[in-house]
């Protein structure tokens, strides 16, 4: 049987729009892979996080907080004021890292509630800052102006 030429470009693009469909299926999977999510503890803590899902974690460092052990490995917790979360790291910290500044860190949420950081990132400034981290900041006084470029 002979397809008429209408009714081949209609088989055509119906193809060609179901394979096009796959592969969009096929490459937002791929990305949902690979994306990062940026949390404030009290996000985390609400939302909660796949055991198996890399994170950010973003916050101010807590006061008094800061615990190194044995083996360039550090313990801190990473507050927005509302909530703070106990993180591990094992490896060189930032020279930007220090007590009431604002950090970013990458890793996984346990199961007892701690973080478990494969990377931390120092911020001299507000650049980075969740939104709600910098809101909580305004809100309780302690928020400072980063430097205008």
């Amino acid at each position: 049987m002979k397809l008429k030429p209408k009714r081949k470009r209609l088989v055509f693009v119906t193809v060609g729009v179901g394979i096009l469909g796959v592969a969009a299926l096929l490459a937002l999977n791929a990305f949902r892979e690979i994306i990062v999510f940026f949390l404030s503890p009290t996000e985390l803590l609400e939302k909660g996080a796949p055991p198996d899902r890399v994170v950010r974690l973003g916050g101010l460092v807590e006061e008094g907080s800061v615990a190194h052990g044995p083996d360039a490995s550090v313990r801190f917790k990473v507050t927005d004021l509302k909530h703070d979360i106990p993180v591990s790291y094992a490896g060189l910290l930032p020279d930007l890292f220090r007590e009431g500044q604002g950090v970013v860190a990458e890793g996984k949420l346990q199961s007892d509630g701690s973080f478990a950081a494969s990377s931390v990132l120092a911020k001299h400034d507000e650049k980075y800052m969740p939104p709600e981290v910098a809101e909580a900041l305004k809100k309780s006084g302690r928020w400072q102006e980063g430097p205008k470029p």
